[in-house]
């Protein structure tokens, strides 16, 4: 089979490619969203062999004209931007990408379940094996490094070439540096990291001001932002030990960044169910979804777009964003029920969809039915945890649905439309008044209502139901 042949049966999938020449060795090596098309693109843009064998000829043809050896240097100088270059003796010059495929006699592909593993996959390989084409194809200053230091809380950042090598940062605080990474989108990769691992970006306390915090209690510092999002494990409030940030945090990362994926989420599982034995349903919840988020990673990004500027859009645009939405309907006193509608990046996931038939609460009280209706949810360890739950109410549904997340220690993020007696009023009352969270919403009223409208349809219609049952 020629490697036309071959390149056209490659899959449409994420991975890395490997170069080989006439001797077997391993000539280059490279990332891909698409192997198939990646591949397929070096074979369309360089010239055939015949094509430089017919430029030959046609020089060895003219190169007796006085007029050719006179005009030689303006033909080079025009030729700047052509796919040859000329040098003395009249042969050709190619271009090093146009001179590394024409070694080309195989090739060898590895998929990956997503771009970042293609990413670090390429980074290991190169490090390995030194390919001559990654080296002189790629200016190494450029080339992107993540490194770990050596802290009790271990900062992750990302560093170049040049930055590496006159770090003010002295050698020895750095615990572990993995890459390099050519042409990555930095910024981006570390956003993906943060969310799968949990990676805090804040300050930690130095243990007097945990002893003055202790003391005095209306002077406790907040919680930063990505601990209401659940994605901080509580470094800002000083929730986490430094041994046991290094085990839950950096230890997976580390492991991750050196290729081993399946032994990670195989630790993963075991610890999940130990949190379930002890009864930490919080801590089995949040490694069930870690385990989710690193075999579906969402990271298409990397390589082929940005992500938005806004940190919180950044972490909802591109993570399949879940929002539950509730309601409560009922016939007077009789045939109260909850609903609860989900959306999932934007779009209803009807299959999410769940009935409340309220159990607890006598006479019409929207609010204690709302209660029961979330704590009842919360104890459904087996389905996925929201970053955000709307309710259809005003403040005091919105705080009541916050006291009982404080209470089962969710990290999630509430707002509530008031309705009005009408239903023509949309007041947005938010749970958690941070900036970028507030700026969200604002941003994204119509999603928010449409989410409050469906969560309504769907509790009336059960409620009918019902009714007509009965």
């Amino acid at each position: 089979m020629n490697l036309i042949d071959k390149i056209k049966k490659l899959p449409d999938n994420p991975g890395i490619y490997l170069f080989y020449n006439s001797k077997k060795e391993l000539i280059y090596v490279g990332k891909a969203t698409s192997l198939r098309d990646r591949v397929g693109s070096y074979f369309r843009l360089v010239p055939s062999e015949s094509f430089y064998k017919k430029t030959i000829k046609n020089f060895s043809e003219e190169i007796n004209s006085d007029k050719f050896l006179l005009e030689t240097n303006k033909k080079v100088s025009d030729k700047k931007n052509s796919s040859l270059r000329f040098r003395s003796g009249w042969g050709i010059n190619l271009r090093p990408i146009e001179q590394m495929i024409h070694e080309v006699v195989n090739i060898k592909t590895i998929e990956t379940d997503s771009v970042l593993e293609a990413i670090i996959l390429e980074a290991n390989t190169i490090k390995k094996y030194q390919p001559k084409y990654n080296i002189s194809l790629k200016d190494d200053k450029s080339w992107n490094y993540i490194v770990i230091t050596n802290d009790d809380y271990p900062k992750v950042f990302t560093m170049r070439q040049h930055e590496l090598n006159n770090s003010k940062f002295k050698v020895q605080n750095f615990k572990f540096t993995f890459g390099p990474y050519p042409g990555l989108k930095t910024n981006e990769m570390m956003k993906l990291l943060r969310k799968l691992f949990y990676i805090s970006t804040c300050s930690p306390l130095m243990s007097k001001q945990v002893s003055s915090l202790k003391n005095n209690k209306s002077k406790q510092k907040k919680p930063c932002f990505y601990y209401q999002l659940g994605q901080c494990l509580g470094v800002c409030v000083v929730e986490i030990s430094s041994k046991e940030y290094k085990r839950e945090v950096i230890q997976p990362l580390v492991k991750f960044l050196r290729g081993n994926k399946k032994g990670l989420i195989k630790n993963l599982q075991k610890k999940m169910l130990e949190a379930s034995g002890r009864e930490d349903f919080e801590e089995a919840g949040r490694l069930r979804d870690q385990i989710k988020n690193l075999q579906k990673i969402q990271d298409i990004a990397l390589l082929n777009k940005s992500f938005l500027v806004n940190n919180f859009e950044s972490e909802t645009k591109n993570s399949k964003l879940r929002i539950e939405g509730y309601d409560i309907s009922n016939f007077g006193s009789s045939n109260i029920v909850g609903s609860m509608v989900v959306f999932e990046n934007g779009e209803a996931n009807k299959n999410e969809y769940r009935k409340f038939k309220i159990k607890n609460i006598e006479g019409q009280n929207d609010i204690d039915c709302l209660a029961e209706v979330i704590e009842r949810r919360l104890k459904h360890q087996e389905w996925l945890i929201p970053q955000i739950i709307l309710v259809d109410g005003g403040l005091s549904q919105v705080n009541k649905t916050v006291e009982i997340l404080r209470i089962n220690k969710f990290k999630i993020l509430v707002v509530g439309i008031a309705k009005g007696s009408t239903r023509k009023k949309n007041e947005f009352i938010i749970g958690f008044k941070n900036k970028e969270f507030v700026n969200w919403v604002n941003k994204n009223k119509e999603l928010l209502i449409k989410v409050r409208d469906e969560a309504h349809r769907f509790a009336i219609s059960y409620q009918k139901s019902l009714r007509k049952i009965k």
